[in-house]
């Protein structure tokens, strides 16, 4: 009886079925991070909702999968973000974010001696109905601004944001919050010098992107 030839397996053999099971593990855990990143952009466009960790928890927490693996970067959301309100949000999307920089344009021009920047959303084109108009103001001292509006009685409330500066450490920023014809606005303090370095952006931790009064009329005119 013919004696049955043994196949030997390999250290090449175990290292190529070793790499093709990281190969897929790969694939799904890129695949489950994309279906993270659509859900958070869904909650975050619909729900109001614009914490980006929050959002991905939430999403990740709906779709069953552990946050501690597979949660996408902020950046990934973001980029989520704008293919979802271009899909579904089309010309009244385009209509309502043109709305909201031109509110943000009056305001600027009312604050313009606290050298006003635009910030976040509203600038970025990622806003929807439930966004705040953010601004940045700049005055030594800063709570200048909350003097002012005391004095031609705004009506506004105090909030407080940790934010994680460029050199690592923390600062706690000072917001006004209150009301500009009909639409929600945070006043961010910041002293002068502020204005030479942009705060680190809650999406990529790069200096954050804002806009004076003549660059927010450029988008207005284009």
């Amino acid at each position: 009886m013919p004696r049955r030839k043994r196949t030997r397996t390999t250290s090449i053999d175990r290292q190529d079925n070793g790499g093709a099971r990281v190969s897929r593990s790969m694939r799904k855990l890129q695949m489950l991070r994309r279906d993270v990143a659509i859900e958070a952009a869904r909650i975050m466009a619909t729900e109001g909702q614009h914490n980006f960790k929050m959002a991905k928890r939430k999403a990740a927490e709906r779709i069953g999968v552990n946050p501690r693996v597979a949660l996408p970067s902020n950046i990934e959301v973001e980029e989520a973000l704008r293919a979802y309100q271009g899909f579904y949000g089309g010309e009244s999307h385009s209509e309502q974010l043109q709305s909201l920089r031109a509110t943000a344009a009056g305001l600027m021009r009312n604050l313009e001696s606290y050298r006003p920047r635009l910030v976040g959303p509203v600038l970025d084109g990622t806003a929807d109905s439930h966004s705040r108009i953010s601004l940045q103001l700049f005055n030594d001292p800063p709570d200048m601004v909350i003097l002012y509006l005391l004095e031609i009685g705004v009506p506004f409330h105090q909030e407080q944001r940790r934010i994680r500066w460029h050199d690592g450490s923390f600062r706690d920023i000072e917001l006004l919050v209150t009301e500009f014809e009909g639409v929600s606005v945070e006043l961010a303090l910041f002293g002068t010098v502020d204005l030479r370095q942009a705060p680190p952006s809650p999406v990529d931790g790069r200096p954050q992107k804002r806009a004076g009064l003549p660059e927010v009329e450029e988008l207005l005119a284009a």
